[in-house]
């Protein structure tokens, strides 16, 4: 039977996270679903554990990654029409997931949906704020600008024919693919109650890499944008400001003052250097930007009526079965 959504993951030494993942899409109800998980060189249990789930597995050389390329290797192997990205270190909160995140294709204008994104328990103080201001709870049919997120987005394959992701950015490819979709006439969606948890907590040095590599890519997309000093420095103050201000109202302002200005200083330093260092993707750079340690994974609670995916009782029944994750 013809799948009704390949999923793509891509992943490197994931084996904290990938269990939970593939759990998730099993409680899905939209059904039946192809897997696909794009590993770029694990060396831990990551493609062992996933080989209790049915999934099929590409492999691409560390060397030869970007995000762009991975997804392109990924999408070849889809067999169904519209293709959902994953990152391997989140897991959909709701077992209706795909089904919100496929919803908006019933429009046939629509060319790309992406899903809200919430950070874990142990994610930073500000990186929450960063998700609740990109992924708002208001769902966007017809979004007037091309910002998306590969970590919990789908598209329509045959577009993907016509235009694969860009190999060659270090970051963002997800962003230069709704602008090129935009262009062509396709409309972007955004689709609210499609969540995720995405654990993404980093050192500071980190956040620091993932900002400079969307700087980068951000500069090769739009070569007319600047990102000045001045920039910097306005956007850390007024960045850190409103966290406190955030902060102080959840009385946690005391434990998470220093945190908030660590994490804007290296997201915002980080951004800075990403302009002025715009260019080849060398190894060096690819070994700084993808190849990070990873994080541990956390619960999120639930805000909807629909009952949220119970992980500890279906990886608790994994474990029973096959010896553990």
């Amino acid at each position: 039977m013809k799948p009704i959504c390949s999923i793509v993951i891509r992943a490197y030494n994931e084996e904290k996270h990938i269990g939970r993942l593939l759990t998730g899409i099993t409680q899905q109800n939209v059904q039946p679903v192809q897997i696909i998980l794009v590993d770029s060189g694990s060396m831990d249990a990551t493609v062992a554990i996933a080989s209790r789930y049915p999934v099929d597995l590409v492999q691409i050389r560390p060397e030869d990654f970007t995000f762009g390329r991975s997804l392109n290797l990924g999408i070849q192997a889809a067999r169904a029409d519209f293709v959902v990205m994953a990152s391997a270190h989140v897991y959909p909160v709701y077992p209706d997931w795909l089904e919100r995140l496929l919803a908006p294709f019933a429009d046939e204008q629509v060319g790309l949906a992406y899903g809200k994104q919430r950070g874990a328990e142990t994610s930073h103080f500000s990186e929450h704020q960063v998700f609740a201001r990109w992924f708002s709870d208001v769902p966007v049919h017809h979004q007037a600008h091309p910002f998306c997120n590969n970590a919990n987005a789908a598209i329509r394959r045959a577009l993907w024919e016509r235009h694969p992701y860009d190999e060659t950015l270090p970051a963002l490819e997800d962003l230069a693919w709704a602008r090129w979709a935009q262009e062509q006439g396709w409309w972007v969606s955004y689709a609210a109650e499609a969540e995720i948890i995405h654990v993404h907590q980093e050192t500071w040095r980190g956040v620091y890499n993932r900002y400079r590599r969307e700087g980068m890519a951000f500069k090769r997309i739009y070569p007319q944008e600047h990102f000045t000093l001045a920039d910097l420095m306005r956007l850390w103050v007024s960045n850190v400001a409103t966290d406190w201000q955030a902060a102080a109202r959840q009385k946690a302002l005391r434990a998470q003052w220093s945190s908030v200005l660590r994490f804007r200083w290296m997201q915002f330093w980080g951004t800075y250097q990403g302009y002025r260092q715009s260019g080849p993707l060398t190894w060096n750079l690819r070994q700084t930007f993808y190849y990070p340690h990873s994080s541990q994974t956390s619960p999120q609670t639930a805000r909807r009526s629909v009952r949220p995916i119970p992980y500890g009782e279906t990886l608790d029944a994994g474990a029973g079965k096959d010896g553990g994750l």
